[in-house]
């Protein structure tokens, strides 16, 4: 579901016909429950969790068995009493090394690999049932979803960026209602990986959670932004941490799209060969963040590039403890209605958007299913082979997710394509967003 390393593209589907084999394979390398000193299938989610963190670590574990399995494993585990996974302070303690710091609030620590492996035992207990008869909820059909990614480390030291693609979102989260809902996003992480590999396990467990998410699906992006960045807070402030991340999601809940953002990940929309402009980044020189970094005391200044303090090149994101409150963790976010004539939506990291202008995405897609005769699996990978090409050194991260069928865009052609009057025939949403600069300086 969320991942890091530079990876091909592939359609991304969830078909109950795979899941007998998958039952069949997990209770054939697993013929018993696991026993305490029996190794993991499986990397526990660091040493310890913090009680609010639990369900998004269980949901990334649960996320690679067939729709429904890992959501009623997730869920039956979270009915149960939790303490039994408690650390014991002396532990905590040793972990902590004799932190001397600021008092800090009372917070209850679990033991993560312990929590991992009753939540493999409960999966292991689900597999038996529905070995013996699948559920039908699990045939249920489902909208089939083209995503091409592609993310290198380029030539930065680490890979920081990390990327979620989950067609099946309600299923994970065991959501029952009519509208059917895909989540995609992209978070691009600085000093460090931690705040982008937490944001994308929490953000769309927060999200799932909010009860607005039928009504306001937007407002409920925005709080999933704000209560994810408290939480890594806080395990910053506990575990030392210094990194922060940017952040870009889209959620497609039945005809309605949904988008929100910290920083300057971005998303577009692309509709007739046209592009839709869905957001405004945030930067330190947008002058409303610029005024409100010198409100709160901070300042903003050009050391390369305009920067926060001297320092950060964003003026919002998850985590940067120590640069809080300048750089803020909350979101925006925006609705769009969708008609059915959107080609695809494109979400990067600014190491793309940096050195590819949003109107140069239509002609290099365009050309690519074309050469690929309508092909688009392999599309991310040629876009991210052009921001290098033009001078792109940070990690570049980058998601098409197709909204009709490639070979249709190809045989209907792209209005826009080419057309110099076509960046002046835009459609905006908000509308009173400023036009974004088309190319701007490389950031760190």
């Amino acid at each position: 579901m969320s991942s890091g390393a530079p990876q091909k593209s592939s359609p991304m589907a969830s078909g109950a016909e795979e899941t007998p084999g998958f039952l069949d394979m997990l209770l054939q390398d697993f013929p018993a429950l696991l026993n305490p000193e029996d190794p993991l299938p499986w990397k526990a989610p660091g040493t310890v969790l913090s009680q609010e963190e639990v369900e998004g670590e269980l949901a990334e574990l649960a996320c690679a068995p067939p729709k429904g399995m890992g959501s009623k494993a997730v869920s039956q585990l979270l009915q149960t009493d939790l303490s039994e996974f408690r650390k014991l302070p002396r532990e905590e303690e040793e972990e902590e090394e004799d932190d001397d710091e600021e008092e800090k609030a009372p917070v209850t620590l679990l033991d993560a690999q312990s929590l991992a492996r009753s939540f493999f035992n409960r999966l292991w207990e689900v597999a038996g049932q529905w070995q013996k008869q699948v559920p039908l909820a699990a045939w249920a059909s489902q909208r089939q979803w083209l995503v091409s990614i592609h993310a290198i480390r380029n030539t930065r030291r680490k890979m920081e960026d990390r990327h979620v693609s989950l067609p099946s979102f309600n299923q994970l989260f065991g959501l029952s209602d009519p509208v059917n809902r895909a989540y995609f996003a992209v978070f691009d992480g600085h000093g460090g990986v931690d705040a982008a590999r937490y944001a994308a396990v929490h953000v769309h467990t927060n999200a799932a959670r909010q009860p607005e998410l039928p009504t306001d699906p937007a407002g409920a992006l925005r709080e999933a932004f704000r209560r994810t960045d408290q939480m890594f807070l806080r395990k910053a402030k506990r575990e030392r941490l210094q990194s922060g991340t940017t952040g870009v999601c889209a959620l497609i809940a039945g005809a309605t799209l949904h988008v929100a953002w910290l920083g300057d990940s971005q998303v577009i929309l692309v509709q007739q060969g046209q592009v839709v402009k869905l957001m405004e980044p945030h930067r330190p020189e947008r002058q409303d963040e610029k005024a409100r970094i010198e409100a709160l005391g901070g300042f903003v200044s050009h050391m390369d590039c305009w920067r926060v303090n001297g320092t950060l090149a964003v003026s919002r994101a998850i985590g940067d403890v120590f640069q809080k409150p300048y750089v803020s963790g909350e979101a925006d976010a925006a609705s769009r209605a969708l008609t059915g004539s959107e080609d695809y939506l494109l979400l990067a990291c600014d190491g793309f958007f940096d050195v590819v202008p949003h109107q140069e995405v239509v002609g290099l897609v365009q050309s690519h299913l074309t050469r690929q005769q309508g092909s688009g699996l392999r599309v991310a990978e040629e876009l991210v082979a052009a921001a290098r090409e033009r001078g792109s050194h940070d990690n570049i991260t980058v998601m098409v997710v197709f909204l009709r069928d490639p070979q249709e865009l190809l045989e209907g052609g792209n209005q826009g394509e080419g057309d110099p009057q076509a960046e002046g025939r835009r459609q905006d949403l908000p509308s009173s967003l400023p036009e974004p600069e088309t190319q701007a300086p490389p950031r760190s």
